[in-house]
């Protein structure tokens, strides 16, 4: 499933975080990104150090591990959902795991994170989401349960120009209506009560 021949992205502007306490991984992301023609990005080893940064610069992407020592992605991401800077507080998340059991995505969901990618992942992955990020529409939610994207998608599929994967995706394009529109008479004749025929 790849990004439709036509569809171009330009990151170069975009200021990305990228967290993980693997330097090594770290690393590897950071060179992803600069594939990207990202040049602003800033590498953090703990959330922790990600707190700090986003106290005191613009982030408009982060990329976040879920398992890291003394504060894991899913606190970080409650964290700045919750209490982060206002400015930050609903930048998209990408979390990244090793471990794609259906418990670490029920939690990454929870937790507020936009999009989950599991590890190893190819470049064309990431930037698939990177992609479904920048064009998610999902309105930020707000309770005392829960800060972040809506979690209820629609079976819409991917946006449009992408191919999706499962072979059940509906395309977002509406297309020309087959029907005409009913009137407010004939649409209240089906919500008005019936005597059942015996």
């Amino acid at each position: 499933m790849s990004l439709h021949p036509d569809v171009r992205l330009n990151l170069a502007r975009s200021n990305v975080l990228l967290i993980d306490d693997n330097e090594q991984a770290l690393e590897v992301l950071a060179s992803i990104f600069r594939g990207f023609g990202v040049h602003r990005q800033v590498k953090c080893g703990s959330a922790a150090d990600a707190q700090a940064i986003l106290n005191s610069r613009e982030i408009d992407l982060i990329v976040c591990d879920t398992s890291m020592p003394d504060m894991d992605g899913y606190s970080f991401v409650r964290w700045l959902r919750r209490e982060g800077p206002e400015e930050a507080r609903f930048a998209p998340v990408i979390m990244l795991t090793g471990h794609a059991a259906r418990s670490t995505i029920e939690s990454s969901r929870d937790c507020g994170a936009n999009f989950i990618v599991s590890k190893p992942f190819t470049p064309e992955v990431l930037l698939q989401r990177i992609y479904w990020v920048a064009k998610d529409e999902r309105s930020m939610v707000r309770s005392e349960g829960y800060v972040g994207p809506d979690r209820r998608f629609r079976n819409m599929g991917p946006p449009l120009g992408v191919k999706g994967r499962r072979k059940d995706d509906l395309s977002t394009h509406v297309g020309i209506a087959k029907d005409p529109n009913m009137d407010q008479d004939e649409i209240d004749m089906l919500l008005k009560p019936q005597r059942a025929a015996l």
